[in-house]
């Protein structure tokens, strides 16, 4: 509570930072956390809301009134106003009402219209504030209105002017730095005329995919993107800083997927939840367990034979199971970053499957002698080394294919990917292994 005061004495309101605010909050206890929403300015309490995590929000919105949460909602942009409404409408569909209802008609508008797009498409992240002018309008004129939207505080993030022409539809796109050399006496299209070209617009259509669009932003290195509708009509934008979320949530999506557990279940303090979503996948790697137990009991006689073979065991399979993990998380990153074509599956699986033989080939020599020297078997040790390369080499083939197979029937490739994968190396590790002693040692 004392560094949250200290920062609020010594800076003014407009030098007060949301996710600093954030940041002093987080470290507070429940009680003082309470007493803490009220020293905050009303006007700051939304974007302070938007940026804690989730498990905060009910806490804010509890303690402030609804006109007051509206006034701070007329703060945001309004893909961020979107955002505040929908999370209170889970919470609280009366409160978010009321809060709606006290926001002035554009406001109302713009979210109504951003809230008919489902979380994939583009118009879902996009702002309805535009910096735009038409092709006959004059430099001085438009240099002139963006003052007057940056005064007014109107738009924020500004890197580029929108051009439309008589229809409304997008023309051309124009960096403000280009925009401030050109002659203010002359208009938009007279300055750009001879180099139309150049500024030949980079825009996503509001019903595109939004990982197509985070694809854009990294190909053309973008600050901001137009977005327009089919007819080419512009509506909105997205920034960058939406962008940088979208890949932190895919990322964390990606982490949680490849550990069999669901982002949205860790993130709520609903034990139950929680727990039921990450039973679901033990329960699945029971299965697969049993199938590499019921293939170890095959054996059984084998096991009973040559005892050594039961401590060598797990050596096979962990190392299979570790080789299986490194080429999955890498094809499933790749897929993610978009670095693989859909004509480049054939090259990621020869990678990924030479980098294992040759790990494999490094590892069986290194475990066959050990063995050998262990137990005083040298066929033991090439028992051994054998099935090291059998199963790394199928650990690199299933590693790659696994995500490029299920990307390939549209199915997030970090779902449920380790546990299949889990379930190959133990069970090419155990039969190889098992299988080639019954075959050489007996």
């Amino acid at each position: 509570m004392v560094d949250l005061k200290a920062y609020l004495q010594s800076h003014s309101k407009e030098e007060l930072h949301p996710s600093e605010l954030a940041n002093l909050l987080k470290d507070l206890s429940d009680k003082d956390f309470a007493e803490a929403l009220q020293l905050i300015p009303k006007e700051l309490i939304a974007i302070v809301a938007l940026e804690l995590p989730d498990r905060y929000f009910d806490d804010i919105v509890e303690s402030i009134d609804s006109k007051e949460l509206a006034l701070s909602l007329t703060e945001l942009e309004s893909d961020d106003q979107t955002d505040f409404i929908q999370e209170l409408e889970e919470r609280d569909k009366t409160k978010a009402q009321e809060v709606f209802n006290s926001l002035d008609l554009d406001d109302q508008e713009d979210i109504l219209e951003l809230k008919k797009y489902d979380d994939e498409q583009a118009g879902a992240y996009m702002q309805k504030e535009l910096f735009v002018a038409k092709l006959e309008d004059k430099v001085s004129t438009v240099i002139e209105e963006f003052k007057k939207l940056k005064l007014s505080d109107e738009i924020e993030n500004v890197h580029n002017l929108f051009v439309q022409d008589d229809k409304n539809k997008l023309s051309n796109v124009i960096g403000l730095e280009d925009l401030l050399i050109f002659d203010f006496n002359k208009t938009i299209y007279e300055n750009i005329k001879e180099n139309l070209e150049k500024y030949t617009p980079i825009f996503a259509y509001d019903d595109e995919d939004i990982d197509e669009v985070v694809q854009k932003f990294k190909e053309y290195d973008l600050n901001t993107l137009a977005i327009v509708n089919r007819a080419g009509i512009l509506i909105g934008r997205i920034t960058s800083d939406d962008i940088y979320d979208i890949i932190n949530e895919q990322a964390t999506d990606q982490m949680y997927n490849l550990a069999g557990v669901d982002d949205e279940a860790e993130e709520d303090d609903d034990l139950l939840k929680a727990g039921k979503s990450r039973a679901v996948w033990l329960g699945i790697n029971l299965i697969t367990a049993v199938l590499a137990s019921i293939v170890i009991g095959f054996f059984e006689s084998t096991l009973q034979s040559i005892v050594a073979l039961a401590i060598l065991m797990p050596i096979v399979a962990s190392m299979g199971g570790n080789a299986g993990t490194q080429s999955l998380t890498v094809v499933v990153r790749q897929l993610a970053l978009g670095d693989i074509a859909k004509h480049d599956a054939l090259r990621t699986i020869k990678k990924e499957v030479v980098l294992s033989l040759v790990n494999g080939l490094l590892f069986a020599l290194v475990i066959g002698i050990i063995a050998a020297i262990w137990f005083h078997q040298n066929r033991l040790g090439i028992v051994i080394a054998l099935s090291m390369v059998i199963n790394l080499l199928s650990a690199g083939f299933f590693g790659s294919v696994i995500p490029l197979m299920l990307k390939k029937f549209n199915i997030d490739p970090a779902i449920g990917s380790t546990v299949i994968l889990t379930t190959i190396t133990d069970v090419v590790g155990f039969l190889s292994f098992l299988g080639l002693a019954t075959m050489m040692l007996l």
